[in-house]
């Protein structure tokens, strides 16, 4: 078992996405610095922050959940994307295929504070948000937090829960604060919602409004393991006495360095030819003809947030259409809706978005 570092030190990676002498000065001097209609327009060929230690903790992200979850390592880039885009994800999947215990292992390698709900039909929205309780011993009122009120929040099968707890959510995920009784509370910073559903079983459960939908980020679809991964799973299994050990995961990060890698992803440069192609990606699913519903301009907003992602977990500080590309699957599966006659075809949304994406001219 790896030791655990010092409570005096940052997790291993987290010192590497630590200020150096020179941003801290430059972080300094921004306090200084003039209004913002005083500056002069930003150079956009200008050189950004170093993304090298933000490809270096993914790394060990990655090292960290993999001690316990073999292969499915399309499902950990992508909750690893989102997080750094400062987003939301949606895991669909058939139950056993490790959605649950990656986004446990995921707060568990970052450092972040974690918390967990299981959706039921009769959960309200207190049992999430939280309630104001009243206190005999000062006759004053006073606010119980909720679950929701954890830096990374794992809710587990959330179309269980009926539309007036789904809308509970709306407040929080959208404008990271949640309102009990008039009074208005902010979420902690960063604040990341995982949310996992059953595409199978249907009795007692809801269908999530678009409204909900669009404000994930990501959704990602999660599949079977191959053959060669299942017997790797069974061999570790077997060596580690029949049961998975949690503890085996040590926090490589923190919050703060988990804050400072998304400010780093913030700066990565995205010029004007790859905004022009997320741009008609989206474009394209509003008019094509196996879709009654194409995405909105949040959309192409997320596009581009996790195609900036994407080029920072590579170590760029720059924006490519590949790494658009790489995102468009996850990004607008949830957002665009078969025709009727597509949709008894057995055509699946990920089709017609291949097909798109094969339509539109990529620049050079």
């Amino acid at each position: 078992m790896e030791p655990t570092p010092p409570a005096d030190r940052p997790p291993p990676a987290a010192a590497l996405l630590a200020d150096s002498p020179a941003e801290a000065n430059l972080r300094a001097d921004n306090n200084d610095a003039p209004a913002e209609t005083d500056r002069q327009p930003a150079d956009p060929f200008a050189p950004t922050a170093d993304l090298a230690p933000v490809a270096q903790a993914v790394d060990a992200l990655r090292a960290e959940v993999g001690k316990l979850v073999v292969g499915q390592h399309a499902l950990v880039d992508e909750l690893v994307a989102c997080l750094l885009a400062g987003g939301h994800a949606l895991i669909e999947g058939v139950p056993g295929v490790a959605k649950t215990l990656t986004a446990k292992l995921l707060a568990r390698a970052t450092g972040l504070d974690y918390s967990r709900v299981q959706f039921t039909p009769d959960l309200m929205p207190a049992d999430v948000v939280g309630t104001t309780v009243f206190s005999p011993a000062d006759a004053t009122f006073e606010f119980h937090p909720g679950p929701i009120f954890a830096e990374l929040v794992l809710i587990d099968e959330i179309n269980r829960a009926p539309a007036k707890t789904q809308a509970a959510l709306f407040e929080t995920m959208e404008e990271r604060q949640a309102t009990v009784d008039g009074t208005t509370h902010a979420l902690p910073d960063p604040f990341m919602v995982v949310a996992t559903q059953n595409p199978i079983e249907h009795e007692g459960t809801y269908r999530l409004p678009e409204a909900q939908l669009d404000r994930f980020l990501f959704k990602i679809v999660v599949g079977y393991p191959t053959e060669a991964e299942e017997v790797e799973m069974l061999t570790r299994f077997q060596a580690h006495g029949g049961r998975v050990d949690e503890t085996r995961v040590q926090a490589v990060l923190d919050t703060a360095a988990v804050r400072r890698a998304q400010a780093a992803v913030r700066t990565v440069r995205a010029e004007a030819p790859v905004l022009g192609y997320a741009a008609r990606i989206v474009a394209a699913t509003r008019q094509h003809p196996a879709l009654s519903l194409g995405a909105s301009p949040r959309a192409t907003l997320a596009l581009v947030r996790g195609g900036k992602a994407v080029a920072a977990m590579s170590g760029r500080d720059f924006c490519t259409p590949d790494d658009v590309r790489t995102v468009v699957a996850p990004v607008l599966r949830h957002r665009v809706l078969l025709t009727p006659e597509r949709e008894i075809e057995g055509v699946v949304p990920e089709t017609v978005l291949r097909r798109i994406v094969e339509e539109i001219e990529v620049p050079r």
